[in-house]
């Protein structure tokens, strides 16, 4: 009993008398600073970005300040997009790449260095689908589909390693989708994209202690050239099973990556980050 006392006496003694008594921290400092997130300076590449998803996060993180490198297979689409984004005040360039090659996947970094000399977010978005029964799925649809939705990830994440780990800082986000969680009809684009998540995980294990972070997004459905090439009644059929209600937008992703490539991030990592209007949760 009487250590008990000792102990409740010392412990009065050390709690400070007062809210000015007590030390500086980042959680005293949070009730005073809003915090400001943006991407201001930072170098991002993001594949796919010529249209679509891609385009979307390209054009939220440039608007918050990255120089941003676009990317597609299509030379006239990143032409577009860097055109635009330069007519909006945006500092752009871009390459026209097959990023599930190694050699294109490694000149995409090196003209980010070349233009910038350092990338500091990486956004791999680029990706297919190919749907179809198992029973009847030819090895080129699951190889094809496996090849650009997941190894494009690794060789990218690869290409940058080395830079963003001699700069002590780096963002990688890799685009996953809801549908990871399985879906009839698409087994190839299913076993994608919950391989880019244990990817994002294990990469994230990796590159901690370099003060690089790796989070995915998994979107559902999202307004895109692809959706709306749908008949309306598919569309709305397909929104009525999404609990908000209404169709994601490039946008709505874009705002979830401008979070993960903040500094505001820094202690997120090795998450999936669901954009999805509440499908993940099955109802609908």
């Amino acid at each position: 009993m009487r250590c008990c006392a000792q102990a409740r006496t010392a412990l009065r003694a050390y709690r400070p008398s007062s809210k000015n008594d007590r030390p500086n921290s980042r959680a005293d400092e949070k009730h005073t600073e809003v915090p400001n997130v943006n991407v201001k300076d930072r170098v991002a590449i993001v594949t796919g970005s010529g249209q679509g998803i891609g385009e979307g996060i390209a054009r939220v993180l440039a608007g918050a300040g990255a120089k941003v490198v676009v990317n597609d297979l299509l030379p006239e689409r990143v032409d577009e997009v860097v055109a635009d984004f330069k007519a909006h005040g945006y500092d752009a360039t871009g390459l026209a790449a097959n990023v599930a090659l190694a050699n294109e996947a490694e000149n995409l970094v090196a003209t980010a260095m070349d233009t910038y000399g350092r990338v500091d977010i990486l956004v791999n978005n680029v990706g297919m689908a190919r749907d179809g029964w198992l029973a009847k799925m030819s090895e080129e649809d699951w190889d094809t589909v496996l090849t650009v939705n997941l190894k494009s990830q690794f060789l990218m994440c690869r290409a940058v390693a080395k830079h963003m780990m001699d700069q002590n800082y780096g963002r990688i986000i890799n685009i996953s989708s809801r549908a990871w969680l399985g879906g009839p009809g698409q087994a190839n684009y299913a076993a994608s994209k919950g391989a880019v998540i244990s990817l994002t995980r294990t990469l994230a294990l990796e590159m901690a202690r370099y003060g690089i972070t790796a989070n995915a997004i998994a979107p559902a459905l999202v307004d895109t050239p692809l959706f709306r090439g749908l008949k309306e009644d598919v569309q709305e059929r397909l929104i009525k099973t999404i609990p908000a209600r209404r169709i994601g937008t490039p946008e709505d992703i874009g705002n979830a990556a401008l979070f993960l490539a903040s500094d505001e991030s820094s202690y997120v990592t090795g998450q999936t980050l669901y954009v999805c209007g509440g499908r993940s949760l099955g109802a609908g």
